[in-house]
């Protein structure tokens, strides 16, 4: 047994390697496409197995199942639903520019709508695919590597004809970097691939003549033509992206908003969200225009109406739904792809430079074994054709030889020592042939049949046609304008077979501007019930129903529509809404609950207090707590754009249990839980900020605490009751803050 031997390693370098073998085992190997085929991996592996399987495009459709267990086990050893995923994105033409898998059965839709179970589904492969990604993988014209258990061979990139990255784009994360490259037009693609191959120093901005910009399947209107260089220079930017929206005319007057194409990042659950935030600016009153809103997309492609009220301005409606939802986003581009083993950020000439080196390397390995395989031919042509004018002799060798060994080593060598000869001359003709190998064994392989004049005649022009093709494979090997030449034709073929219109529109569109309507300023008066129920009324409304109205709700506010409530918790905060987020409208409306126009929690915090912003203007805020702990707080400091803040500073297990507006001429009477009662000043509470915790303002005995707090005029008769008895709080001593306060006879 050997002694084993300890490695003592710095832990943190050992973390550091495993943590970087890791990153770049995600990046190389999961989710960054190779520049030169634009595919991930899993997308690589998933078309190779389709096609070593047979399912080609003009074969029957097969399970997506089989599809998925067989990239498994043979190429691809991780989860199944990514590679379903996988499948299933490139079947679905509202995601790639162009499909390279056709789908049969419920591969999901535009909305959102998930793909059917792999059981359900069948699939194929495009045309496309076919024709422009796995043509030629019997030519040798790329590497194949040993899969993950080195029992089968995969490609290492497939020999694809069309910068595919550039037209079908790629979304992925990785570790620490992700890519997001944009869809683009076939057509406009492979113009610029051709524009650069006849001029490689031609500039972005010349290749941009033929590429306008992306081409979404979605369609939709991109609107910062003028970003789009330097997106395309530097391979990162942002592009804004609206949807297509058309006015149509109803019957008596009216309009509706008709949006047929949306911006690509609305695909699945964005439209539902677009659909939801036009409903909330009903709701939320941020206009009246708009009467009703339909999805009635289909297969045929989307089709979402929102119909006007009569007299509506649509522009600036279109222009509301452009700045207020996702009808208007951004796509974010960064053109990042594995190129000679490392991730890069490219432009869009580098793309089309390392696709183009591709096609040159892809062409010069198809064609050397081209050349290859009509040399050979050639060989054995010109052995055969030699074999014809001396058939006779090559017949008598064949039948004096005693083995197929003594006959080929004749054809080869002119041994003749083991051969019957009929004459000598017939001998000494024998000892000159000089037939290669593989002439040889083609001359003993030759059927009878051959030796018809016409079978000659063939064998004649074949021989003429292999070396036509050897001259020509000769001179695209050797010849860079005709390897060029070559290239481009095949690109014009795939351009002219496949290539469609392009579906999005590039323009610099104007800013859209949107003038909300000016809300006539009135006072109202807010209704809130003591289940947390709140409303806003008409003034006069208020006036018919105000017996019912001071009945049944708990707290009742004049303010003005314009404005904003704030509501102090017993937890120190204190929440604002804004009064036009509260339902405007008839007494007997039930209201909304106020927890969902503000952060408020009604299961975890109890109202104190509710005022009308603008009251604090002028006014000093009260506040005491459980612990009796008292201040003053000026009320501006209370005038915030958030929507929640801290009001006051708490101590631990501390609460608010009083706010209310004081001044110096007041009167405080601090009321605790077992019956002390301590009168005092006002002026005697110190002012301090809103985050201090403030001072004593009642001794307390023992698991005795602060309940309740009045606030009265001094002179002013105030009674409270306590014990079930009434109490003249006014007509308590008066005494100095910080003291235990007297308990009331009984």
């Amino acid at each position: 047994m050997q002694d084993s031997q300890i490695i003592r390693t710095e832990y943190s370098e050992v973390m550091k390697k495993s943590y970087i073998d890791y990153a770049m085992s995600v990046i190389i190997a999961r989710a960054l496409p190779d520049v030169r085929d634009g595919l991930k991996p899993v997308q690589r592996r998933t078309l190779y197995d389709m096609h070593e399987l047979g399912i080609r495009y003009d074969k029957p459709y097969r399970k997506c199942a089989r599809i998925v267990g067989d990239t498994m086990g043979k190429y691809h050893p991780h989860g199944d639903s990514s590679i379903y995923e996988a499948l299933v994105v490139m079947a679905q033409e509202f995601k790639k520019g162009m499909i390279l898998v056709d789908g049969h059965g419920n591969f999901g839709s535009i909305e959102g709508d998930g793909a059917a179970a792999m059981r359900y589904t069948e699939a194929r492969l495009a045309k496309l695919t076919q024709d422009a990604y796995l043509a030629d993988l019997d030519k040798d014209i790329i590497d194949f590597v040993p899969n993950f258990d080195e029992t089968e061979k995969e490609p290492a990139v497939l020999p694809v004809r069309i910068p595919n990255l550039l037209v079908n784009g790629a979304e992925g994360i990785a570790v620490g970097m992700a890519t997001s490259i944009p869809t683009h037009n076939l057509c406009e693609v492979i113009d610029a691939v051709k524009a650069y191959m006849k001029n490689d120093e031609i500039s972005t901005k010349q290749l941009m003549k033929y590429i306008k910009g992306p081409d979404f399947p979605t369609g939709g209107i991109v609107v910062n033509k003028d970003d789009l260089l330097s997106i395309y220079e530097s391979g990162t930017g942002k592009i804004k992206i609206r949807g297509k929206v058309d006015v149509e005319e109803m019957k008596g007057g009216k309009k509706r908003l008709v949006i047929s194409e949306i911006p690509y990042t609305m695909i699945g659950a964005g439209i539902g969200k677009f659909l939801n935030d036009v409903c909330a600016l009903v709701e939320t009153k941020k206009t009246s225009d708009i009467v009703d809103i339909s999805n009635m997309s289909s297969k045929e492609g989307i089709r979402i109406v929102i119909e006007l009220k009569r007299g509506a301005d649509a522009l600036n409606l279109t222009n509301m739904l452009y700045k207020k939802t996702r009808l208007e986003d951004t796509f974010g581009v960064n053109m990042l792809a594995v190129a000679d083993g490392k991730p890069e950020t490219m432009g869009l000439k580098k793309i089309i430079e390392h696709h183009v080196d591709f096609q040159f390397e892809l062409a010069t390995r198809k064609y050397k074994t081209l050349l290859k395989k009509e040399q050979d031919k050639k060989e054995i042509q010109e052995g055969l054709i030699k074999a014809c004018d001396v058939i006779d002799l090559i017949i008598e060798i064949l039948r004096g030889s005693q083995s197929v060994k003594d006959a080929k080593a004749c054809l080869v060598t002119g041994k003749t020592e083991n051969i019957k000869f009929k004459s000598g001359i017939s001998k000494k003709m024998a000892a000159m042939l000089r037939f290669t190998e593989r002439q040889a064994q083609a001359i003993l392989d030759m059927r009878l049949y051959k030796l018809i004049g016409l079978e000659i005649e063939a064998l004649m022009k074949e021989h003429e046609e292999t070396l036509s093709n050897i001259a020509r494979y000769e001179d695209i090997l050797n010849n860079y304008d005709s390897m060029a030449d070559v290239i481009i034709a095949d690109l014009d073929r795939i351009k002219k077979e496949y290539g469609r219109k392009r579906r999005t529109v590039v323009e610099n569109g104007e800013e859209a501007v949107y003038e909300e309507k000016k809300i006539q300023e009135q006072e109202i008066v807010f209704l809130m019930d003591r289940f947390g129920y709140a409303k806003t009324i008409d003034v006069a409304a208020y006036e018919r129903n105000k017996e019912a109205a001071d009945s049944e709700n708990k707290y009742i506010l004049s303010c003005m529509n314009t404005g904003k409530l704030c509501i102090f918790t017993n937890t120190g905060k204190m929440h604002q809404i804004k009064v036009l987020d509260l339902p405007y409208g008839k007494f007997r409306d039930k209201g909304l609950p106020v927890d969902n126009v503000s952060n408020y929690d009604s299961t975890k915090e109890q109202i104190v207090y509710l005022c009308d912003s603008e009251q604090l203007r002028f006014a000093k805020l009260f506040f005491a707590t459980k612990q009796g702990m008292i201040k003053k707080v000026e009320g501006t400091e209370f005038q915030v754009s958030k929507r929640t803040i801290a009001a006051t500073k708490l101590s631990e297990d501390d609460e608010v249990v009083s706010v209310g507006v004081t001044a110096d001429n007041l009167q405080v009477v601090l009321q605790s839980k077992d019956g002390y009662f301590l009168r005092f000043s006002a002026a005697e509470v110190p002012e301090k900020k809103k985050g201090a915790v403030g001072v004593r303002g009642i001794r307390l005995k023992k698991k005795d605490e602060l309940e309740c707090v009045h606030l009265f005029c001094e002179g002013a008769e105030y009674k409270t009751n306590y014990g079930g008895r009434e109490l003249v709080l006014s007509r308590l001593k008066e005494a100095k803050r910080d003291g235990t306060g007297t308990k009331p006879r009984g």
